[in-house]
């Protein structure tokens, strides 16, 4: 059961889909990770981390997008999250990913951010996009800029405290790069 009116998308090996209840465990086990999720925001208890699952709800409802669950093809599994990201307080429109343990080094979070901001530029018409990122998460910049991305300043995030803001390219630009999904962008 869908809880938002988020598309359905897909590249070669992900599925990109709005939030459903499965994705509550995952999600949680995520946010009470505070080594693994720290820079997005982690949570002090279950109470707060099922908070974070029903804005990212919310957010969709609200705003029209917010972040996928990312699953696998191969196997159902819950991978974890990319999208856009808006939050009251926010400098802008973000491409955001974060995945969940077990999941890194396999391309999945530059496919399904790829995914995501392609979304964003031709069903959702952003003409930009911004990836906020922790000091010292050098994963997260060094996919930022595999992206395509630049650092462009730091600001004071409202709920992270002091972020990297990263400047995505423009649909023109960001379309003729290889991040449509396709195997040869992770090869």
């Amino acid at each position: 059961m869908t809880l938002t009116q988020a598309p359905v998308l897909e590249t070669p090996r992900l599925i990109l889909r709005g939030p459903e209840p499965r994705d509550l465990e995952p999600t949680i086990t995520f946010l009470l990770d505070r080594d693994r999720s720290e820079g997005f925001g982690s949570s002090p208890n279950r109470g707060e981390a099922w908070r974070w699952f029903a804005l990212n709800v919310g957010h969709w409802h609200i705003h029209g997008y917010g972040y996928f669950t990312i699953e696998m093809k191969d196997t159902g599994e819950t991978a974890g999250i990319a999208g856009i990201w808006n939050p009251e307080g926010w400098p802008e429109p973000e491409l955001g990913w974060a995945l969940y343990a077990g999941f890194e080094g396999r391309g999945i979070a530059y496919e399904a951010a790829a995914r995501a901001r392609r979304y964003a530029y031709e069903d959702l018409g952003f003409d930009t996009l911004t990836s906020n990122i922790v000091p010292g998460n050098t994963r997260s910049v060094a996919l930022a800029e595999r992206l395509g991305a630049w650092f462009e300043r730091e600001y004071d995030n409202i709920h992270m405290g002091r972020d990297l803001l990263y400047r995505h390219p423009g649909p023109d630009a960001a379309s003729g790069r290889d991040d449509d999904g396709s195997v040869e962008a992770y090869a």
